[in-house]
C-alpha cells in the first residue's frame, strides 16, 4: 500500500450486522512490526521472502515466509500521533485549553526563583570546596597527613567552638592543631572538612586521636562521627569512629575526648557502610534532595543541578504525555501476574522500555558530563601574593623568632626517641642559649653520620626537616646582626656553625633516594573512575541540556493542546501522582537499596577524599631543589 505514493490515508470502518441503534464506539492502535530470519550466509537478520500477516498483534505476529528457516519478530507499540502541520492551529486554541500551557509556565517560574537561589548557594560553597592548610604547620616540616572530620547531621551537631586536635602515634606525637580556616565556616551540620596536617617525621601506626574544644560561641557542642586520617607517603588510612558528643550540656559533657583506630570489621559492618552510603545517596545520588545539600567538594554546583532537575521533569512529562490514556490491547499476552489487580502485559512493559529509553540516556549523559568537569585551576589574586609577604621585624622580633626557631626544631627532635636528643631546659634568652640549642642539633647530626641506613624514611624527613630548619634559621641570623650575641666573633661562630650544618645536611638530603608515595592497590581501578572532562564540557552539557528542555517544552504543550481540557486536566492529575512516587518513593528506594547493596555484598567503603589525595601528591613531587627555594623564598614549604 505504502508503494502508492505519499499523502494522507483513510480508515474506513463499515459495522457488519449490526442492528442496536446506539453509537457504537471503536479505538484503533496503530503499531509497527518486521518479520525477519537469520541469514548464515550474512551473519545478519533479513527479511528477505517473510512479510507481515494479517493476523499480526502487538504480542503474537503473524509471519507469511515463503521458506523455512530460523525466524524472529520485532514490535514497537506506537505512542498517540500528533500531526505537525497543524501546530498553528492547535496553539491558537490555548484560550479555550491553557491547563498544560499554565502548568509549564508554573514550573518555569519556580525553576527560575529556584535557580536564583541555588546561585546565591553556590556563591558562599565555593570557599567550602577548598582543602584546609593548617596555618600552624610547620613551615619546614614535609611529612603530610590528610584529616578527613565528618560532623552529624542531627540537630545543632554543628559547633561554633575551636576544635584543637593531636594524633597519638607509636613514635611520637604531634603538636596540637587547630583546626581553623580564616577564610570559610568548618565544623558546619552534616559538613566534611578536610585538613592537611604537617609533621616533621613519621608518627608511626596511629594509636589515638585527641579532639577537645575551648567551648566557645553560641552553639559550642559538637557531634564528631568519624575522623579519618590519611599517610600520603604510605597511603595507610586509619579510620577513628566517634559517633559521640564534644561538649558541656550534650552527651558525657566532655571538652576532650580520645579515640581509637577502629578494627576492620568495625569500619565493613552492616551499620557503618550503611550508613555512609545511604548519607551520601541523598547528598549526591537524588538529583532532587541533593539540590538541598550537595556535597561540597563536587563539580556538580546547585544551579547544574536544579536545571537538571527541570530537563528531567519536562523530558517526563513529554514522554509521559506520548503514551498517555493508550488503547488497551486485549490480545496483549500478561507477562507477571502477582495479584489479580497487579498485572503487567507486554505492551505495558514496552510502553516502559520505550519511555525509559526516551528519557534516560541523554539526562544522565548531561549529570555525568556536569559530574565529570574538572573544573578551571583559579589564578592567584594579588591580594594572596600580599598575604604571603610579611610585615618587616624590627631586629629584637627578629631574634626573638630565631630564638623560637631553633627552640621548636629542638622540641620536635627530642619527642623522637630514634633521634637520640635529649629536650631543652627551660626557654632561650641570649646568643649563649642560641649556640647551646646548636650543641642539641650537632647531637642529630653525629647520630645520622653514625646511622648505617640513611635512606630509611624517618631519616629522609628528619634531615630534610632539620636542613630548611636551618635554612630558615641561617636567614633569620641575617636579620639579627651581632648586637645580640657576647661578640662579634659570637656571632661569628654562631654563623658559620649554622652554614656548615647546611651543607653537610644538603650533601645528604641529596644523595638520599626520594621517598615516594607507593601507588594504591587499586589504582588501576579508580583510574576509570575519577576520570574527569575538561572544563569547557560544560557548554557541551548547557547546550544539551538547554535543548532537550525546548523540544520536550514543545511537545507537552502541543499533545495538550491536541487532546482538549477535559483530558489535560486528567493528564495533570496521573502525571502528579507520577512525579510524587518517582521522587519521594522510587528515588529513595533506590538510594537504600544501593546502600545495603554495599553493606551486605561489597562491604566497602569509598575513597571520599581521592580527588584531594591526587592533587596533594602533585604539589609533593617536587625536588629537593624547589624544598629549599621554596624556604628561601619566604614560602611556607609546596
Amino acid at each position: 500500500m505504502l508503494n502508492l505514493g505519499l499523502g494522507t490515508w483513510y480508515l474506513k470502518v463499515t459495522p457488519v450486522n449490526y442492528m442496536e441503534k446506539k453509537n457504537l464506539t471503536l479505538r484503533v492502535m496503530s503499531f509497527t512490526s518486521r518479520c525477519l530470519f537469520w541469514n548464515p550466509d550474512s551473519q545478519d537478520w533479513s527479511d528477505d521472502g517473510c512479510k507481515v500477516g494479517i493476523r499480526s498483534q502487538p504480542g503474537e505476529m503473524h509471519c507469511l515466509c515463503n521458506h523455512l528457516t530460523f525466524f524472529g519478530s520485532s514490535y514497537f507499540v506506537m505512542p498517540n500521533t500528533v500531526d505537525l502541520s497543524r501546530t498553528a492551529e492547535y496553539f491558537s486554541t490555548i484560550n479555550e485549553n491553557y491547563v498544560v500551557v499554565l502548568l509549564v509556565s508554573a514550573f518555569y517560574a519556580l525553576y527560575l526563583v529556584t535557580v536564583a537561589w541555588a546561585w546565591w548557594e553556590d556563591r558562599k560553597a565555593v570557599k567550602k570546596r577548598n582543602l584546609t592548610l593548617l596555618t600552624d604547620n610547620n613551615p619546614c616540616a614535609q611529612y603530610r597527613y590528610l584529616l578527613t572530620v565528618y560532623t552529624g547531621h542531627r540537630r545543632g551537631a554543628g559547633t561554633s567552638a575551636k576544635v584543637v586536635v593531636t594524633l597519638i602515634g607509636s613514635e611520637g606525637e604531634s603538636d596540637p592543631h587547630h583546626l581553623t580556616d580564616p577564610e570559610k565556616p568548618v565544623f558546619e551540620r552534616g559538613g566534611v572538612d578536610m585538613f592537611l596536617l604537617t609533621t616533621p617525621f613519621s608518627l608511626g601506626e596511629l594509636q589515638t586521636v585527641r579532639l577537645c574544644h575551648d567551648n566557645s560561641g553560641n552553639c559550642p557542642a559538637w557531634y564528631a562521627v568519624k575522623v579519618v586520617v590519611k599517610n600520603l607517603q604510605t597511603m595507610q588510612r586509619w579510620h577513628f569512629l566517634c559517633n559521640s558528643w564534644i561538649g558541656q550540656g550534650k552527651g558525657t559533657g566532655e571538652l576532650q575526648r580520645t579515640f581509637t583506630p577502629a578494627q576492620k570489621n568495625e569500619i565493613t559492618s552492616f551499620s557503618n557502610i550503611f550508613r555512609s552510603k545511604t548519607t551520601s545517596g541523598f547528598k549526591d545520588e537524588h538529583i532532587w534532595i541533593s539540590v538541598l545539600d550537595p556535597p561540597h567538594r563536587s563539580p556538580f554546583t546547585r544551579v547544574q543541578r536544579v536545571s537538571c532537575c527541570m530537563s528531567l521533569l519536562l523530558c517526563t512529562m513529554a514522554v509521559n504525555i506520548m503514551f498517555w490514556n493508550l488503547p488497551v490491547d486485549p490480545n496483549s499476552p500478561v507477562v507477571f501476574q502477582f495479584t489479580s489487580a497487579l498485572v503487567f502485559t507486554s505492551q505495558e512493559i514496552m510502553i516502559g522500555v520505550e519511555s525509559a529509553l526516551l528519557m534516560f540516556p541523554i539526562n544522565i549523559l548531561i549529570i555525568t558530563i556536569f559530574r565529570s568537569i574538572k573544573p578551571k585551576d583559579p589564578k592567584e589574586s594579588k591580594d594572596d601574593l600580599l598575604k604571603k609577604n610579611p610585615c618587616p621585624q624590627t631586629p629584637s622580633e627578629a631574634f626573638e623568632t630565631l630564638l623560637k626557631d631553633v627552640k621548636m626544631l629542638v622540641d620536635a627532635l627530642s619527642k623522637n626517641k630514634k633521634n637520640n636528643v635529649p629536650p631543652l631546659d627551660g626557654d632561650l634568652t641570649s646568643g649563649t642559649d642560641f649556640n647551646t640549642a646548636l650543641d642539641l642539633i650537632e647531637m642529630f647530626i653525629l647520630q645520622l653520620q653514625g646511622e648505617q641506613n640513611p635512606s630509611e624514611p624517618h631519616w629522609i624527613h628528619a634531615s630534610r626537616y632539620v636542613c630548611l630548619s636551618l635554612l630558615h634559621v641561617s636567614k633569620g641570623l641575617e636579620k639579627v646582626g651581632p648586637e645580640f650575641f657576647p661578640s662579634p666573633e659570637a656571632y661569628n661562630y654562631s654563623t658559620n656553625r649554622v652554614k656548615h650544618m647546611v651543607q653537610y645536611l644538603d650533601q645528604v638530603c641529596t644523595k638520599q633516594a626520594p621517598e615516594r608515595p607507593p601507588p594504591p592497590p587499586s589504582s588501576k581501578k579508580k583510574k576509570g573512575k575519577s576520570c574527569s572532562l575538561p572544563w569547557w564540557f560544560v557548554f557541551i552539557g548547557w547546550f544539551m541540556l538547554l535543548s532537550i528542555s525546548v523540544i520536550s517544552t514543545f511537545f507537552t504543550m502541543l499533545y495538550g493542546l491536541k487532546y482538549g481540557k477535559e483530558s489535560s486536566i486528567k493528564w495533570v492529575l496521573s502525571m502528579g501522582l507520577s512525579l510524587f512516587q518517582s521522587i519521594f518513593i522510587l528515588q529513595p528506594l533506590k538510594v537504600l537499596g544501593l546502600a545495603i547493596f554495599f553493606a551486605l555484598i561489597l562491604k566497602r567503603m569509598d575513597d571520599e577524599e581521592s580527588d584531594e589525595v591526587e592533587k596533594i601528591l602533585s604539589a609533593q613531587n617536587c625536588s629537593w631543589e624547589q624544598l629549599k627555594r621554596g624556604v628561601y623564598s619566604g614560602d611556607k614549604g609546596p
